[in-house]
């Protein structure tokens, strides 16, 4: 069955197994441990055995969302999870007088089991004196089933408002529509296609009540977008914690070893330099005290960076909660992306690199190759920098992110480009095309590409202790492979010298990196002075400072 296109009585009622109440209160039906989906484990599709009806519906599903919706749709929205806190954490007994929430979901043409498994799992798992309401924006879409369908369902629940634009507006100016109409102390937001687990909104209610400035994130875990088994992470193998590049991209990283040492018990809240952006709890006066959202950021991206600069920077505290735990379908494309908009992640982050991030701004236009382009009037958000007596950015690094790797400490950044001239081609870079942009550092083999100039892919950093480095990752040559892996900091393979003549050693293998004669290739060959051995890469100096803009 295709839930999106069936009567929605009929889904929670027979199909799904639901019991329903008019009057608001909503309970979880009985469940079948052998229903799909039970428990979090995964629903398997063979394609091979679907008939050409359900083949088609599958496709369909995916290429309209980006995830399984043929799976989702056969799972009930009211599917069981499983108690993943741990022990110490389901031991703490939470104020009786923390704030009421307001939890703010903002879809744009979500798929409809997809979105009410979402709204269920907050009704169901949040402590009824502790929700004030659900407010659900919809981002002006376009789907049948989100218009009157949705209505007849929100009107039966008592916790539940409705909230449409009345043009795209985007995530981020839609998540100013849902605080404006918010009654809670606190607004929660999550994204529309989450799972919460049972006790994820205590702690960071709990939290909120203690000071009005910490402002917090669940531990996000990962819904798997093909099989929807929710893939929890237990607290013994560690977590992640936000953080982001110099290309402006939100990074996750292991919790460092100095606030591992500052942190007294596994559920203590551990700080963030950054924060996703998707799923966030902010007291409601303190969202506004510090400026809520730039207001001239389009759509959505860089607005999770804004916030997590402003937010240290201004005196308050991004942490995430060990023991709040929240799932995520995270898709690898959005289905909802649109050309017509153009490059407004980058325009959204050079106002964020313009306001907040000082002479470092400049780490990121390179990146960008000074491609700065119209980023509007940013005038009144530089004012609230001043209001608010925010500390500097050099503040922020030294202080709330100091194992970042800052390139104006490179020997050397940039593209990497061959002196030699090869057919067709004429100069190739050092290019990372092919490496996962959300690790970069998963030992793929690094490549060729015809210079571009405009960083990104073709840009790369010596460290002063020999590494040739991503944001995420460093140049390794082990086994006769040319691949990028984590920075250990231990030299061995990832030990480089970009030598006087412009030739780029591996101390470790005595090697010199080479361009294959047709230009497709790098390897290592024995150091030999010819062009295709000589590189061009702009060496640090005073004069062409990357902080000073040169």
């Amino acid at each position: 069955m295709v839930v999106s296109h069936l009567n929605w009585r009929e889904i929670l009622g027979s199909g799904l197994k639901a019991a329903y109440k008019t009057l608001g209160k909503v309970e979880s039906p009985e469940h079948n441990a052998d229903d799909p989906g039970e428990m979090g484990v995964a629903f398997q599709v063979d394609e091979k055995k679907l008939s050409s009806a359900e083949k088609e519906e599958y496709d369909f599903g995916f290429k309209r969302n980006a995830f399984n919706q043929y799976a989702s749709d056969r799972i009930s929205v009211h599917r069981t999870l499983p108690d993943y806190r741990d022990v110490e954490c389901r031991a703490i007994l939470h104020s009786s007088k923390m704030p009421k929430a307001s939890v703010i979901v903002i879809f744009h043409n979500e798929a409809w089991s997809v979105l009410l498994r979402t709204v269920y799992s907050i009704l169901e798992r949040s402590p009824p004196r502790f929700l004030e309401e659900v407010i659900l924006v919809d981002d002006y879409s376009d789907q049948e089933h989100l218009h009157d369908q949705l209505d007849e369902f929100v009107a039966t629940q008592q916790k539940v408002r409705l909230v449409r634009s009345e043009k795209r507006e985007g995530l981020i100016r839609a998540r100013l529509i849902g605080a404006e109409a918010a009654k809670g102390q606190v607004l929660v937001f999550l994204d529309s296609h989450c799972e919460c687990t049972p006790g994820w909104l205590e702690p960071m209610l709990d939290r909120i009540g203690q000071d009005w400035s910490h402002v917090v994130t669940p531990i996000i875990d990962v819904i798997d977008d093909k099989t929807l088994m929710y893939n929890f992470n237990p607290l013994s193998r560690g977590f992640s914690v936000g953080g982001f590049d110099w290309a402006m991209g939100f990074t996750w990283h292991a919790l460092p070893n100095h606030e591992k040492e500052r942190r007294k018990k596994i559920s203590d809240p551990a700080r963030s330099p950054t924060m996703a952006g998707g799923l966030f709890a902010i007291d409601r006066e303190y969202f506004y005290h510090i400026g809520s959202y730039d207001p001239g950021m389009e759509i959505w991206g860089g607005e999770n960076l804004e916030m997590s600069f402003r937010i240290w920077m201004c005196g308050g505290t991004l942490e995430t909660l060990p023991c709040s735990h929240v799932g995520h379908i995270f898709r690898k494309r959005n289905p909802n992306h649109s050309a017509k908009h153009g490059n407004f992640v980058q325009r959204n982050s050079v106002r964020t690199a313009e306001v907040w991030m000082d002479e470092y701004k400049y780490l990121y236009y390179d990146r960008i190759g000074n491609h700065i382009g119209d980023f509007g009037d940013v005038s009144d958000r530089r004012a609230l920098r001043e209001e608010l007596k925010c500390k500097s950015f050099k503040w922020y690094l030294d202080t709330i992110y100091p194992t970042l790797f800052v390139p104006s400490d490179a020997e050397a950044s940039g593209e990497v480009r061959c002196k030699a001239h090869f057919p067709k081609v004429s100069q190739v870079c050092l290019d990372s095309a092919d490496i996962d942009p959300e690790t970069s550092a998963n030992g793929k083999e690094v490549q060729t590409w015809p210079c571009h100039g405009q960083g990104g892919n073709q840009m790369w950093m010596l460290s002063q202790n020999g590494e040739i480095r991503k944001d995420k990752g460093c140049l390794d040559y082990n086994d006769g492979k040319l691949r990028i892996y984590p920075c250990h900091s231990s030299k061995g393979p990832q030990d480089w010298k970009y030598n006087d003549d412009n030739s780029i050693l591996n101390v470790y293998s005595g090697l010199c990196l080479e361009i294959s004669v047709d230009g497709k290739v790098i390897q290592m060959a024995k150091c030999n002075g010819s062009d295709r051995q000589v590189f061009q890469w702009k060496r640090q100096t005073p004069e062409n400072e990357i902080l000073a803009g040169g």
